[in-house]
């Protein structure tokens, strides 16, 4: 297994750069001993909160704090994400542990927290170069990732402190109607489709299906894969948003980030997960290897994978709202507001269709 499919920071970003003096003298105060090497590069993949690669003395770390610019605060809760993986780690291996947290602003600019590295495979659009395409791996990855995810819906929620966490009750419908405002805070343009979808979601949501630790932004992307074996899951990203509430829900956003062959050319184009082809199960299949590695029923399979695509486009036009506003100038945002179009229409032809 090729060295060079382990997943690598580059130089950060111009208007996204840390101050490396302020976070070397933070970092002496942290080990207690002063740092004479500090280097710091980014990971520029995501669209959410930032993360960065920190070397100290030749030691690895990851470093993550909220974006620039305005932005909703409990949706960048270093403190909660922190604390979350601060007791997770031990109940589940796949959680990088939490190392430090600082809340001081004047820091770095906002409040950061420090964990260890998941160093190993991650697979996003298109399969790292050199590896080969073939239809039993993208089975082999689609699966891992349901399988994980079925994991994480089993961790015992005592050992990994989180017993507390959340209000499952009354779940389904406050993400129904909080998504739903967050997409109005953000709005910028009239979009028929989200109404239609929003109102559809409302009218047909579910009783609580369960309780469990769930990730809320669980996919491809967010996996860590072991370089020497592609079915063995080292590490899970971007806990940010991690609860206790109804698994189904999970479910339901990896679903809006699974595309299958048959899905809009439109849809297919956007960078939402791995482009399919020979080999990549649909999504009725993803959910029918869910029930077997979760012992749970998915009664209302279409519901949830609606919901998944309406947050998405939420979380887009969230994306896209700071580039409208000047509050970053990276141009991946700026195309969002065409995605939030795409996956909205996309919804409404699935409502009408009634599957999967």
């Amino acid at each position: 297994m090729s060295d060079e499919w382990i997943d690598r920071a580059e130089a950060p970003r111009d208007s996204e750069r840390l101050e490396v003096e302020r976070l070397t003298a933070w970092l002496a105060d942290h080990f207690g001993t002063a740092a004479t090497d500090v280097g710091v590069q980014q990971f520029r993949k995501g669209h959410s909160n930032l993360t960065y690669l920190v070397t100290v003395d030749g030691a690895e770390y990851v470093l993550r704090r909220p974006p620039y610019g305005q932005h909703a605060a409990t949706a960048h809760d270093m403190g909660r994400e922190y604390r979350i993986l601060s007791g997770l780690h031990a109940a589940y291996a796949p959680a990088p542990r939490a190392l430090a947290y600082c809340e001081d602003a004047d820091v770095l600019g906002a409040p950061f927290f420090l964990m260890e590295r998941k160093r190993g495979v991650i697979v996003r659009k298109r399969l790292p170069e050199g590896l080969d395409d073939t239809p039993a791996l993208r089975e082999q990855l689609v699966y891992t990732v349901v399988d994980e995810l079925a994991r994480v819906h089993a961790v015992d929620l005592d050992a990994a402190g989180l017993a507390g966490v959340g209000r499952p009750e009354g779940y389904v419908e406050r993400q129904i109607s909080g998504w739903t405002r967050r997409y109005e805070r953000a709005k910028t343009h009239d979009i028929a489709d989200v109404d239609t979808v929003a109102q559809w979601l409302a009218a047909e949501a579910p009783s609580e299906s369960g309780v469990a630790l769930i990730h809320n932004d669980f996919k491809l992307d967010n996996v860590v894969l072991d370089p020497s074996d592609l079915s063995r899951v080292v590490g899970v990203l971007d806990w940010e948003m991690a609860t206790v509430a109804d698994p189904l829900m999970d479910l339901g956003t990896t679903l809006g980030y699974h595309a299958q062959p048959d899905d809009p050319p439109a849809l297919l184009a956007m960078p939402i997960g791995l482009t399919p082809a020979a080999g990549t199960p649909t999504r009725a299949e993803v959910v029918a290897r869910y029930e077997a590695a979760s012992g749970r029923t998915v009664e209302h399979p279409v519901f949830y994978y609606v919901y998944g695509l309406f947050k998405i486009a939420v979380v887009a036009q969230q994306i896209y709202v700071r580039f409208h506003t000047g509050k970053t100038d990276d141009p991946r945002f700026g195309a969002m507001i065409m995605g939030v179009h795409m996956l909205m229409a996309h919804a409404t032809q699935v409502i009408d269709r009634g599957r999967l």
